[in-house]
């Protein structure tokens, strides 16, 4: 049960906006994707003009979703309404912003939420930002359209890994149920986001698994530049494999650490239940849920391993 208060207050808000930015973050998975299409579809449907913006473009697993082909990289125009979907702080969001300033709305659900917004709607107990819009639209009556629940149950799908992370509620489930109700394909999209990878994320994650080390209950990998560019993988992301070392038995954390070209290192870390990852990810400037973090963290790759592994260490 959502509290009227604050929905109230962001009906107010969208209902006296005319055009709307919504964004989301760098980088983006199925629920930074799926957000985004699922609102802005719905906004459409009750006559909003939208601009659908991410910095990075739309990952190519994605791209076979309704609307994928209205993200852009760059805002056009003015709006009346800016909102940022699944970021847990304003940083994430990359250049978006830049010449809007402050985001009007920030609609989120990881626990390291920073309330960056002028109006923060952000759910912790939600398994993914979707299932926030779900009841969003709920309590706006705007109905379920098939294109929309596609994208929202990739977005929860995506960051529950396919209903099997431990933060999964019953009330996530009957969400995903009410989506596939509207005649989505749940297998198909089950199959092209958590099972169907290329052949050269297949190839990186032999470059990855090569340089695997553990000690004791954690185990890390690193992914360079060289390893990138060797393999001819597209992405700037480790290809999912973080979900594959958080499959390893008898480990407790698993970290990567990935070389960009920007001369930044993006770090993943998975916990088991009883350990909070977040913690050490917000040390970094980083955050998320306490199975799962991330950061972002300037410096050469070796220097990085160093310091991430240290601080990891310390939470083991």
């Amino acid at each position: 049960m959502m509290d009227n208060s604050p929905v109230s207050a962001l009906k107010a808000q969208i209902d006296a906006a005319h055009r709307i930015l919504l964004t989301s973050h760098i980088r983006p998975d199925g629920d930074a994707v799926g957000s985004l299409l699922g609102l802005g579809l719905a906004l459409q449907d009750i006559g909003k003009e939208v601009n659908l913006v991410l910095e990075d473009g739309v990952p190519v697993i994605f791209r076979h979703l309704p609307g994928s082909e209205e993200i852009y990289k760059k805002p056009i125009g003015v709006y009346d309404l800016t909102i940022a979907l699944d970021c847990s702080d304003i940083s994430r969001v990359g250049n978006v912003l830049d010449e809007h300033g402050q985001a009007d709305i920030n609609i989120d659900h990881h626990p390291t939420n920073t309330y960056f917004g002028r109006l923060n709607f952000v759910d912790t107990k939600a398994v993914a930002t979707a299932e926030i819009i779900v009841d969003l639209m709920s309590a706006f009556d705007i109905p379920l359209t098939k294109n929309i629940a596609a994208s929202l149950l990739t977005g929860i799908i995506m960051d529950s890994l396919g209903f099997r992370t431990s933060n999964m509620t019953p009330k996530a489930l009957r969400t995903a149920a009410t989506l596939h109700e509207t005649g989505v394909d749940l297998p198909g999209l089950y199959h092209k986001v958590l099972l169907q990878h290329s052949y050269e994320a297949i190839r990186y994650w032999g470059k990855g698994l090569s340089n695997i080390e553990r000690e004791g209950r954690l185990i890390w990998t690193t992914l360079s530049l060289e390893d990138r560019r060797e393999i001819g993988y597209p992405g700037r992301d480790d290809a999912d494999l973080v979900n594959v070392l958080s499959s390893v038995e008898d480990i407790d954390i698993c970290v990567i650490l990935v070389e960009q070209s920007d001369g930044t290192v993006k770090v993943s870390w998975r916990a088991q239940p009883g350990f909070d990852v977040s913690g050490v990810a917000m040390q970094f400037d980083g955050g998320g849920h306490k199975p799962a973090a991330g950061a972002t963290i300037p410096g050469h790759l070796d220097h990085v391993t160093r310091d991430v592994l240290e601080a990891t260490r310390k939470l083991l």
